[in-house]
């Protein structure tokens, strides 16, 4: 009977920063597949390095078909979809390990613990974080969206024990980037779909926002990296919402 096979999917650019560190957490699976799009640093070698194929993709479908690209070059039994600033924890590694060696279910939700600026952040919505990450091959695949892509699939996903390890915003120039980056991909892809907005609107959705994390959310509770990561939900909102508006604006000739 052929040994079951577990393949990696990620999707980069300009990721060189834990790249190497994500890869030697992944020594345990059969085949790394990462689809690049265009990175100017040492994403690539590190990643040849560390026994990965590299794709190189151009242009940029946004991150809901990147990772369906990155998936489909993949043909082991099973994927992991992890993202070059997460590590797999040793106690996730052998959860994994043992859940393809004798599955409950066709796909896996895992517990994502997230950094920002360097504090690990347990409450403001960003924990608990439980996100379906491996599964079965043909069981599952992303939507296509241009952001916040979700895993699309049809039965209940069953838990892993251990930590995915998320380094997410390691300085506040990331948080910036990132700011801009999200706000942007959000209005357009809103715009796609015929949305509108005004500054009025802007202005109300981003202070929901910031309501929403620090005090529904108990943001608090993680003291001032709470009230940083409110702030940064309420203007990545706030611009994509006035980004909208400027984008309706424009096709009307306004």
């Amino acid at each position: 009977m052929a040994e079951t096979t577990l393949g990696v999917a990620l999707i980069t650019r300009n990721a060189a920063g834990r790249l190497a560190q994500c890869l030697e957490a992944l020594s345990f699976a059969d085949d790394i597949v990462i689809v690049d799009s265009g990175s100017t640093d040492d994403t690539a070698t590190i990643a040849r390095a560390h026994g990965a194929r590299v794709i190189v993709a151009a242009d940029w479908p946004g991150f809901g078909p990147q990772k369906n690209r990155a998936v489909a070059a993949l043909s082991t039994d099973w994927i992991l979809s992890i993202d070059a600033d997460e590590i797999v924890s040793p106690e996730l590694q052998a959860s994994i390990l043992a859940a393809i060696r004798a599955p409950s279910a066709d796909v896996y939700a895992i517990d994502r613990l997230s950094s920002f600026c360097g504090r690990w952040v347990h409450h403001s919505g960003w924990y608990p974080d439980w996100i379906p990450r491996l599964f079965r091959r043909d069981a599952a695949r992303f939507s296509n969206d241009l952001v916040h892509e979700r895993l699309v699939f049809n039965a209940s996903a069953a838990r892993l024990e251990g930590k995915l390890l998320h380094y997410s915003y390691e300085d506040f120039g990331a948080v910036l980037r990132k700011l801009d980056a999200y706000s942007d991909a959000g209005a357009r892809q809103r715009h796609a779909a015929g949305q509108r907005s005004s500054f009025s609107r802007a202005l109300a959705r981003g202070a929901w926002a910031f309501m929403r994390t620090y005090l529904l959310r108990r943001g608090f509770l993680d003291g001032r990296t709470g009230f940083m990561i409110a702030m940064f939900n309420a203007e990545t909102v706030y611009y994509r919402f006035l980004k909208l508006d400027a984008m309706s604006r424009k096709r009307d000739g306004a």
